[in-house]
């Protein structure tokens, strides 16, 4: 068995409590949100076509290559989780792409994020993730609110298959039941952030092309490396609550003023009042 980290709160997480969804769901099930609270993850199957997704690979490919050839001028080809025989990691293609910034409301999506998050939602972040053909490194075990701490805590992160995501090319893991206890401490390796998680008792969700796993910022999630002779793409989007506020560190380790999370040009409101929001 091989452990990575121990188990122990970060430390600016003090005092977190996961609420459990009480309001009545419109787009899931009673049953999903009820899974995703016991879990910190549920999968949508087969939520969007063959045409979306090809307008997915269309809509991010410049922002791919654009990343693969800043990535070509660095020493080694690698920065943090990102490299040319790792993964290309394309961030904020919303900036130059509105059928992305459409896609991002998508009426399901919105809707998960209004049943998941709360009434009041804003795009927090979405990229791309292309995982190379033999890659050479996996992703670590980390939650998406150990990069840039988040509170509320709890954010909504969608992870969208373009292609198929298999146990060969790498598809995501999660470790379920941990995201009850809030975020947890990482360390700062040279291929990203680390915290604790076990494949050996971790859920592999292998999900077909156009499918959706949905979990929270909490939950612990790695993927190992692509063994295939094919990209394993994925389209990646998380939703804050509208009033959420990020953390840096100061000098000293100690948690640094709030930032709000409201950039107009990338973090637009999703849903008002629960109503979805269709963006400019």
């Amino acid at each position: 068995m091989t452990v990575s980290r121990t188990h122990e709160p970060h430390p600016w997480n003090t005092d977190f409590h996961w609420e459990d969804h009480t309001d009545p769901p419109a787009t899931l099930s009673a049953e999903q949100v009820a899974a995703f609270d016991r879990d910190g993850f549920l999968v949508i199957m087969n939520a969007f076509d063959h045409e979306t997704l090809e307008m997915l690979d269309t809509e991010i490919a410049p922002g791919q290559r654009m990343v693969a050839d800043l990535l070509a001028q660095l020493p080694g080809h690698r920065l943090s989780v990102a490299g040319l025989d790792t993964q290309v990691v394309a961030p904020h293609l919303v900036l130059r792409s509105s059928r992305l910034a459409a896609f991002c409301a998508h009426p399901l999506l919105a809707g998960l994020a209004r049943d998941l998050v709360g009434p009041d939602v804003n795009l927090y972040w979405e990229q791309a993730v292309y995982k190379q053909p033999h890659s050479a490194e996996p992703v670590l075990w980390h939650q998406d609110n150990g990069y840039t701490f988040i509170e509320p805590q709890a954010y909504l992160t969608c992870w969208i298959a373009i292609t198929d995501a298999t146990l060969a090319t790498g598809c995501i893991s999660v470790m379920p039941g941990a995201h009850r206890d809030g975020t947890l401490a990482h360390a700062d390796t040279p291929i990203g952030f680390e915290c604790w998680g076990d494949h050996d008792h971790a859920v592999d969700v292998p999900v077909p092309a156009g499918s959706i796993v949905v979990f929270s910022s909490l939950t612990p999630h790695a993927t190992r490396v692509n063994t295939s002779d094919e990209v394993r793409k994925a389209y990646i989007i998380q939703y804050c609550h509208a009033s959420a506020v990020g953390h840096d560190p100061l000098p000293d380790g100690s948690k640094g003023p709030p930032r709000t999370q409201n950039d107009p040009t990338r973090q637009f409101p999703i849903v008002r009042d629960g109503r979805l929001v269709t963006p400019d």
